[in-house]
């Protein structure tokens, strides 16, 4: 078994492609596009890698097969943001063999020491507004979109090398259908908005997508500043995100609530886009695309990838009246799942809402670290 950095363009494919031999019995992983691998990975691509660094490592047998992966991170947005001198690993992936995964760890880690970082956590991929965590529960069940999906094993090696779990991370599962919780959060809404009367809560305006934009930065950056491991967008990283993300969205599961015209709260859900991910195998060209078209009105499933109030305006019914408008949308779509993730086991205030909301824990993912 040897370890050694990816310096060259075949070395960087076996990077991107490795999963496809892990989970090749994997029933539940949901491929994802080689083409937005290579771009998270690219550094003149990713506008993250303007304020960060990284180096890929692969792990060979003796005949020459890869047979695992990592990457050692260093984010320096997270270390001034944070006031935490720690290195990420992430894109974790091997076959289930502690000597090959402490060989990756360690390869991580000493190019991290190397460059005065004592600790590493992870997965992430590359960073916390990414994909990140092991599945520690709930690996009987597809992962949703922009969720990781890892096997059972990989806690195992984890702890195994030395590495102990420091956060979880949790995901919820809604059934969308007309119950108690429409007369329970009207009674709500009317409440806030008799106390709140310059509160609108409003869809994004796609023909004004730019200042929208502006808008919903504006909510991000403030109303997570205080969670465990957030690091704000840059104005690049957003632009990026929000030009992926806009041909995907549906402007009727982006909410918006602005007091006198200056926003305060927002709610953004998306179709679960991995239900056709799955049939595509990474390729979306040239049969995937047609694929995409013939299932994408056939999603019968939403992620509810951020809600946010800023913390002057929270605990006033603003989560209730956009909770409520994405909920009364998403039933006259048809939905019948919403994916409710991720969120910190510690998040006292959100887990509430979406126990209030009828949402059950149906999976969860854990954050490992090493003290080096």
């Amino acid at each position: 078994m040897k370890i050694t950095a990816v310096k060259n363009t075949k070395q960087f494919n076996q990077f991107i492609k490795l999963p496809w031999k892990i989970y090749i019995k994997e029933s539940h992983w949901v491929p994802p596009l080689i083409s937005d691998v290579k771009k998270i990975l690219s550094v003149d691509k990713n506008p993250f890698w303007l304020h960060a660094k990284r180096e890929l490592f692969l792990a060979y047998d003796d005949s020459g097969h890869t047979i695992g992966r990592i990457a050692a991170i260093i984010d320096g947005n997270y270390i001034n943001f944070q006031n935490d001198n720690c290195g990420f690993f992430g894109f974790f992936e091997c076959i289930n063999d502690t000597q090959t995964a402490k060989g990756l760890f360690d390869a991580a880690q000493n190019w991290l020491k190397e460059r005065f970082i004592p600790k590493m956590i992870g997965p992430m991929n590359p960073s916390t507004n990414d994909e990140c965590g092991f599945v520690s529960e709930g690996f009987d069940i597809a992962p949703s979109l922009m969720m990781a999906y890892t096997p059972a094993y990989y806690l195992e090696l984890a702890k195994n090398c030395g590495l102990h779990s420091v956060k979880e991370l949790y995901a919820y599962d809604m059934d969308v259908a007309a119950d108690s919780r429409v007369g329970r959060l009207q009674r709500i809404v009317d409440m806030a908005k008799k106390k709140m009367p310059a509160l609108e809560v409003r869809t994004l305006k796609v023909s004004n997508f730019d200042e929208e934009l502006k808008s919903v930065m504006s909510v991000y950056n403030r109303a997570w500043e205080k969670n465990w491991g957030f690091v704000p967008w840059t104005d690049e990283e957003f632009e990026d995100i929000a030009k992926n993300l806009k041909p995907l969205l549906d402007p009727n599961l982006a909410i918006i609530a602005s007091i006198s015209g200056s926003p305060v709260g927002m709610l953004i859900s998306a179709p679960d886009y991995n239900q056709i991910l799955k049939k595509l195998n990474g390729k979306m060209f040239p049969f995937g695309f047609l694929k995409f078209l013939y299932y994408k009105n056939k999603i019968d499933s939403l992620r509810l990838i951020i809600m946010g109030v800023v913390k002057e305006y929270r605990n006033r019914g603003i989560e209730a009246i956009m909770y409520s408008k994405g909920l009364n949308y998403a039933l006259t779509k048809g939905y019948k799942h919403c994916e409710l993730s991720w969120i910190l086991e510690d998040n006292v205030m959100t887990n509430r809402t979406a126990q209030m909301m009828n949402g059950k824990i149906y999976k969860k993912y854990l954050i490992f670290e090493k003290i080096f």
